[in-house]
């Protein structure tokens, strides 16, 4: 069976990490599923989905890394094109992705202890993110 749902996210832009996995696990409660695979995925070219120790340690290194791989002052083409600036946050979320799968056993979202699901928006500006959360399972 495949349940689909979505969510949405205010985000801050600017490589701010925000926190979704209650609202995946709010999801899934509702699905009525068991067991199976969930797959979240956010709508959108300059944002992306990944897991980790949502702690600010770590948030910091994230942030860090990613402007030393895709610095945002650097010349994007892009930019040139569109002249929104915004070129640095497609090519950060290009390398990251924008969805991920998680599988569930009796309801519950098969993460690590210290492992939370967290949406990345790498855009230039704040954003209104829609989430979608499927579900494929019994």
């Amino acid at each position: 069976m495949v349940k689909t749902s979505n969510f949405t996210v205010e985000t801050r832009g600017e490589s701010e990490l925000d926190d979704i996995t209650s609202y995946v696990e709010n999801e899934l409660r509702k699905s009525g599923l068991r067991e199976g695979l969930a797959t979240i995925f956010v709508s959108g070219s300059t944002a992306g989905i990944t897991t980790v120790e949502f702690e600010p340690g770590l948030i910091k290194d994230i942030k860090r890394v990613f402007e030393k791989l895709v610095p945002e002052g650097d010349r994007y083409a892009h930019n040139d094109t569109w002249h929104d600036g915004n070129g640095h946050s497609h090519v950060r979320s290009s390398i990251l992705k924008t969805s991920l799968s998680v599988p569930f056993q009796d309801a519950k979202l098969l993460l690590g202890t210290w492992q939370q699901i967290v949406l990345i928006d790498f855009d230039n500006r704040k954003r209104s993110r829609k989430v979608i959360a499927q579900f494929i399972g019994e």
